[in-house]
């Protein structure tokens, strides 16, 4: 009973992370009215389950001990998972970072909370049943996503504004509503975000269905699998995430290499290269794009000074999407770019060329520094890097365990095909599901390099807990 409860609660959460900033936007319109923050009491709705099908988990775990005397096996996974988050609590306890107890709360939840669930959900048995229902929701919502986000491309602002998103578009700004798309710099052209908070997060959750889907489509090649493998491609082309492409590339690589032979291959690398060749000469200003390829560059550099300079890092909650929650809205534009469009939204802090822009003021008022007027600026921390944004939280000691972490994982995923070897047949669909799992995560670790990858919890909770399914401590899945 409390097995089906857990694995209810789970698919619950699964298929229902991919639409949570569209439910949260909606809800907090219907509820507080236009131009308001995300409601906490909706946008914690998911932690909220979590923490349910966590309860059950270790319900079922103590029961089991109780009952068989059996002991609590601990492997490096969760030497290093406790490891990191002992480390963080000597951090902050101990040398006293001047961070507020909100920052490390919401460190924790972003770095950690996913690892926990790892940590515990791989000690629970997990059901056929829930397996092939999991995959099947999956590819399902990532249908409907896809699907969506396309027709949102060319739906108007007042479409999105009634449904209580942002009149602005391409910023996230605390205490405000979501933004309703991106666009890519001054080009104008929309990048498809959905239903979700933006559009490279939704690359990032697209290639889980697309990794069952692409698996299963070289399989058995059907119609449906084709359809639905076409539409999430789609969808990642069209996010114009570039490090979304990168990691599908990666996937696509992993799958061909198993699967065609070497003249298919050869012959499948060449039309790729081929076609990325023409496509960064046709269009550089969408594939290059500048602004945006030279923040990837220099924010890691700066995060790896930060390091050099504080080697114990700077505390939980420092950087990456803690701090973005905690900072000022920034907006930095191209030297020679036209910031008019900020003077009616005086509390953004924007800066041209690296300069901040000067608000507008009556005649005989002296001049402050910067827009806003009533502040200085505090700028989120954002290192474009899940594994340095780590490394400035916690210092080198965790950035060595958090990649240590991420290595072993991957060591052990190359290590399941042997093992399945000796399965019997009809359990031959847990190891594609093992191997669609550990496709996805492997392309998202990839995009962790040009990305805090792992900020969105639909990405983030839906990967850890399939992983958990894959990577058990022993074979449980009856």
């Amino acid at each position: 009973m409390l097995q089906r409860i857990r694995e209810g609660l789970t698919l619950v959460l699964i298929a229902v992370l991919p639409f949570h900033a569209f439910l949260v936007t909606v809800g907090t319109k219907l509820i507080a009215g236009s131009g308001q923050s995300p409601l906490p009491v909706l946008a914690l709705w998911k932690e909220a389950v979590l923490g349910m099908i966590l309860l059950v988990a270790l319900v079922e775990i103590f029961r089991e001990w109780k009952t068989e005397s059996g002991k609590w096996k601990v492997d490096v996974f969760d030497i290093l998972i406790v490891g990191l988050i002992a480390w963080s609590i000597i951090l902050y306890f101990v040398f006293h970072f001047p961070l507020s107890t909100f920052h490390f709360a919401f460190g924790f939840k972003y770095d950690f909370l996913p690892l926990v669930a790892f940590l515990i959900l791989r000690r629970v048995p997990w059901s056929p049943w829930f397996i092939s229902t999991a995959v099947a929701v999956l590819l399902s919502v990532g249908a409907v996503v896809a699907v969506y986000g396309i027709a949102a491309i060319f739906l108007p602002m007042s479409w999105f504004t009634a449904l209580g998103y942002s009149d602005l578009h391409s910023l996230y700004v605390p205490g405000g509503p979501l933004a309703p798309f991106q666009q890519i710099e001054s080009i104008g052209i929309r990048r498809m975000q959905s239903v979700m908070s933006g559009p490279n997060q939704m690359g990032l959750w697209l290639l889980i269905p697309w990794s069952i889907a692409f698996v299963d489509l070289v399989r058995r090649r059907s119609f449906a699998g084709l359809l639905v493998c076409s539409l999430l491609v789609v969808g990642i082309l069209l996010s114009f995430s570039r490090s979304a492409w990168i990691a599908a590339a990666v996937i696509g690589a992993v799958v061909a290499w198993k699967h065609l032979s070497r003249k298919q291959m050869v012959m499948a690398a060449s039309f790729l290269i081929v076609l990325a060749v023409i496509a960064v000469a046709a269009f550089p200003s969408i594939v290059l794009r500048a602004t945006s390829t030279t923040g990837h560059i220099d924010r890691p550099l700066q995060a790896l000074q930060i390091m050099k300079e504080h080697p114990l890092g700077l505390g939980l909650g420092s950087a990456g999407p803690a701090s973005n929650r905690f900072s000022d809205a920034c907006v930095d534009l191209p030297a020679g770019s036209d910031a008019s469009w900020a003077q009616a939204h005086s509390q953004l802090c924007v800066f041209v060329g690296g300069n901040q822009v000067q608000p507008p003021l009556p005649s005989g008022e002296l001049r402050p520094a910067g827009q806003p007027a009533d502040r200085t600026c505090s700028c989120p921390l954002l290192p474009e890097n899940w594994y340095l944004q780590i490394g400035v939280e916690l210092g080198w000691i965790g950035f060595i365990l958090y990649v240590t972490l991420v290595l072993m994982l991957l060591k052990r995923l190359t290590e399941l095909k042997i093992e399945n070897v000796k399965l019997k047949k009809e359990e031959f669909s847990i190891f594609n599901f093992q191997f669609s799992i550990g496709l996805a995560f492997l392309g998202i670790s990839i995009a962790a390099l040009f990305l805090h990858a792992w900020e969105d919890s639909a990405v983030a909770y839906t990967v850890w807990i399939l992983m958990a399914m894959g990577l058990l401590l022993r074979r449980r899945i009856h």
